[in-house]
Formats: C-alpha cells, sequence, structure tokens
C-alpha cells in the first residue's frame, strides 16, 4: 500500500492524497492553524477510515453468513488527549444495521469479529484508544 501527499501552497494548510488505487482525498486544516476549511482535517480521515475499515468487516461478515442486510451506517465518536500528540484516548463505534430478519447474535459476532480480529485500523487505534462498541437492528 502507498499514498503520496502534496501541499496545496495557494490552499494555506491544503494537503491533497494520492492513493495506490488512484483516487484522490483533499485534507485541511482548521482555520486558527492556517487552514481554510476546506475538507476534512487529516485526524478525521482516520477517524473515518476506521469507521469504514469496521463497517466493511461487518457487512461482508453478515453477507457471508447468508443474512440479508441492506445497510450498514457506523456512527463513530471520540475523545483525543489534550496535550501533543494529540492521539485519539476514546472511540465508540456505533452500528445501525439495517435488514431482513437479522438475528442479534450474527449482528454481534460480526461486530465483534471485526474489533477482535480483522479491523486493522482498529486493531493499531487500541493502542491508545479504549475502542467500545454500540449496535441497533432495524429492520428493512
Amino acid at each position: 500500500m502507498e499514498c503520496t501527499i502534496n501541499w496545496v501552497p495557494s490552499g494555506g494548510m491544503t494537503f491533497v492524497a494520492e492513493t495506490g488505487s488512484g483516487h484522490v482525498l483533499a485534507m485541511d486544516g482548521a482555520p486558527e492553524g492556517g487552514g481554510r476549511n476546506l475538507a476534512p482535517r487529516p485526524m478525521e480521515t482516520v477517524l473515518a477510515g476506521t469507521g469504514a475499515c469496521a463497517a466493511y468487516d461487518v457487512v461482508l461478515i453478515l453477507k457471508r453468513g447468508r443474512h440479508d442486510v441492506r445497510g450498514c451506517q457506523a456512527k463513530l465518536t471520540s475523545e483525543r488527549a489534550q496535550t501533543d500528540p494529540k492521539v485519539f484516548t476514546r472511540i465508540n463505534m456505533h452500528f445501525v444495521i439495517s435488514g431482513k430478519a437479522l438475528p442479534e447474535q450474527a449482528v454481534q459476532r460480526a461486530i465483534q469479529m471485526s474489533h477482535e480480529k480483522y479491523c486493522s485500523a482498529s486493531a493499531m487505534l487500541a493502542k491508545t484508544a479504549n475502542i467500545t462498541t454500540s449496535y441497533e437492528i432495524v429492520e428493512a
């Protein structure tokens, strides 16, 4: 995996990342740090990537279990350290899973497997953050 980050000088503190798969992602700093608030902050992208990694796992595990999953939303809330480096210290991932007749046990298992075995991003962040999960199931 690779990624190239380029600063856009005319954008204040805007950076553009090009991923190894050829996709582009813009990031910007807060106005008080010289940014113009044109894109997500770098740490917001870390949090978003972690949520997407876990949601991907949950959907894949449910689909492989032949469950009729129709939607998956991960809502992440976090806290960061007060001093530099301002690492994540607490993260909660709340999943809203929709589908037809989804067994609660299967949803619990998918979330647990992602958290304990498959999600690389949350495994890394768990070195500094207490990560908790919660969920709700919505009948589609």
